[in-house]
């Protein structure tokens, strides 16, 4: 990972544009390629982000300068540096995932076991697939044969939505998997994450823990 407080402008160029003005600003480049800017609030959401797989150009002389980080859909962000502040790399290594809570750790169980419930003729191909950022919850195939990634929640916000996102940006690079399409479950979705999936191209499913526990209609195992 490699950390930049610089100050500042941004500036997105894409299917809309943004602007944001000159000030300092938290910079993160990770490992999977990710560029995001961050201000010091609003929690753990950057301002402006840009996921994998992108490239970035750098043109700076004596600390000033530009980024350019552009990706596959020719999207960019330009990031114009007057001054850097502070910068600081370091290898965080092979991150062993998220240790999920019980009642997740359970409804990933039940699914693995049941993943018809997702569609008639689905396949478990593997629980925990190992990615180079993290384990997919689920890999599984439709009946069509074409290959799912399923992220598991307890409750679905728009950090699970980047979650999987970043997941599928890795899984379609592999030819023998690609086309890789992606299933956000959970027992709640919020509707902001429902938003964002719907525009990632990924489909939303609630699950019913209770069902899958078998205290209800098991032909009403997802609604």
């Amino acid at each position: 990972m490699r950390l930049v407080i610089a100050r500042c402008s941004v500036d997105y160029i894409g299917r809309l544009t943004a602007h944001l003005p000159m000030a300092t600003r938290l910079l993160l480049v990770k490992a999977d390629g990710s560029v995001s800017i961050h201000a010091d609030d609003r929690a753990y959401k950057p301002l402006n982000w840009m996921t994998p797989p992108c490239t970035l150009k750098e043109d700076v002389t004596d600390g000033a300068g530009t980024w350019t980080v552009t990706n596959k859909a020719g999207e960019q962000l330009i990031i114009t540096i007057e001054a850097v502040e502070h910068e600081h790399s370091h290898d965080l290594g092979v991150d062993p995932g998220l240790q999920k809570d019980g009642v997740e750790a359970e409804l990933q169980r039940l699914l693995a076991l049941h993943v018809e419930t997702f569609g008639q003729g689905w396949s478990l191909v593997r629980r925990e697939y190992p990615t180079a950022i993290g384990p997919v919850d689920l890999l599984c195939r439709d009946a069509s044969g074409a290959v799912v990634a399923v992220e598991i929640k307890r409750r679905g916000e728009i950090d699970g939505v980047e979650q999987l996102t970043r997941y599928l940006e890795l899984l379609n690079r592999d030819p023998l998997l690609a086309p890789v399409k992606g299933v956000f479950a959970a027992q709640e979705i919020k509707p902001q994450a429902r938003v964002l999936a719907q525009d990632r191209g990924i489909d939303c499913v609630t699950v019913d823990y209770a069902v899958l526990k078998g205290t209800d209609d098991p032909s009403q195992r997802l609604f």
